[in-house]
């Protein structure tokens, strides 16, 4: 990369955005700008994810959530009622879901 290029950073997915973070720092570091961030993949879990990249000067682009794969899911008829509500309860909370199954 070189100073003043304009770069895109493509992945396959985002969970906290934290390592996107660290690639926009280092493609920075070479002069390029970097403000958008496209990924197949955001698992739209965790709500602070935009707002901190968007504080680091970056636009998040994404094709689907786990909010996309449950709504489908459901529609399909796949999985029981109970699967897809602990699913549902995980992604509404995914910090206290983790944290009142762990293993003491």
């Amino acid at each position: 990369m070189t100073e003043g290029q304009r770069v895109l950073l493509v992945e396959d997915l985002t969970t906290d955005g934290g390592s996107k973070l660290s690639f926009v720092d280092a493609i920075r570091e070479t002069g390029a700008s970097c403000g958008h961030t496209a990924v197949i993949f955001y698992y739209g879990i965790y709500p602070e994810t935009v707002d901190t990249l968007a504080g680091h000067g970056v636009a998040l682009h994404y094709l689907c959530t786990w909010w996309d794969v449950l709504a489908e899911a459901r529609e399909s008829g796949a999985f029981d009622k109970a699967t897809l509500d602990e699913v549902e309860s995980f992604l509404t909370n995914p910090r206290p879901w983790q944290a009142a199954r762990a293993k003491t």
